[in-house]
């Protein structure tokens, strides 16, 4: 929302001063197709030639997302931290041994089954039962556990951020595209030089406007886009490590819910739970799974 409407005063502040200004739209709508189809176009073209089919579908997905916002919500946060809770609790309690049904088909497992929005997504579903599934192999110490968590969250990130990356150097280059464009209007404008003055004068301008939708488009429109992606996956990236907080906390011998205070404690500010409503959380689920 906050996107679509500083998308809006964009178009409304740069245009509409210039409007005010005494600037005339003419010479710029005349050129804005043929420079256009140059420049995005262009732009578009090197895009795809520089990145492969995952990285391009990944950006335009990373686009929806600057749209809806991070996909973690406060009660999804809360919702991790119930069943790191429940998955610690069940290993201190009932062995290793009981756990195993769990994380080998978290589909059916009645702990998993309680969070349905961390169900469905793979990738977190995967890390904590291969982490927990580890426990069970006797891979119990925790400065090893850290490490391969640490190394495992890292490949992650690098590779949840290369279509950002992608985008960032679409918008870096805009400008430049925007002068190869330009240039190319001097060219055609230079074989005209014989034309009157009025010709002349309106084809230096059609070609200028190649300068100005480069820079436009590349720090108006789609650097913020790769700008706000950049926040929504950092921010989205301190999902999964709380799983690393918790079960660290556990194989340094610390009890369920001092595990899951420590892994309250990593949650982004604005949207962790207080210890109160985690508590009453925990306080809520369901005693026999």
């Amino acid at each position: 929302m906050f996107f679509i409407i500083g998308l809006i005063l964009v178009f409304v502040l740069v245009f509409g001063g210039f409007s005010l200004a005494g600037g005339k739209f003419a010479p710029i709508l005349k050129a804005l197709p043929y420079e256009l189809m140059m420049i995005f176009g262009g732009a578009v073209g090197a895009f795809v030639s520089g990145n492969s089919g995952g990285i391009i579908s990944k950006s335009l997905k990373g686009i929806g997302k600057v749209m809806k916002g991070p996909h973690w919500k406060a009660d999804d946060y809360k919702d991790l931290l119930c069943l790191m809770f429940l998955l610690v609790k069940t290993i201190r309690s009932k062995g290793v041994v009981a756990i195993e049904a769990h994380i080998e088909t978290p589909d059916e497992s009645k702990i998993f089954q309680q969070f349905p929005r961390i169900v469905a997504d793979h990738h977190v579903v995967e890390f904590i039962c291969d982490y927990v599934r580890m426990l069970t192999m006797n891979f119990d110490d925790a400065n090893q556990m850290e490490d391969a968590m640490n190394a495992d969250l890292d490949k992650h990130h690098k590779e949840e951020h290369e279509p950002q990356h992608s985008l960032q150097t679409m918008a870096d280059g805009f400008p430049a595209i925007g002068i190869v464009a330009a240039v190319l209007g001097i060219v055609k404008t230079m074989g005209a030089i014989a034309e009157p003055v009025e010709v002349l004068g309106g084809m230096i301008g059609s070609a200028l406007v190649g300068t100005f939708l480069g820079i436009f488009l590349s720090y108006l429109v789609i650097a913020p886009i790769a700008g706000r992606f950049n926040q929504i996956l950092e921010e989205e990236g301190r999902f999964m490590p709380i799983v690393k907080y918790v079960l660290v906390s556990h194989l340094q011998g610390n009890a369920p819910q001092i595990s899951v205070e420590l892994g309250r404690r990593m949650v982004p500010s604005h949207l962790m739970p207080t210890f109160v409503e985690l508590e009453e959380a925990i306080a809520e689920l369901p005693p026999d799974l």
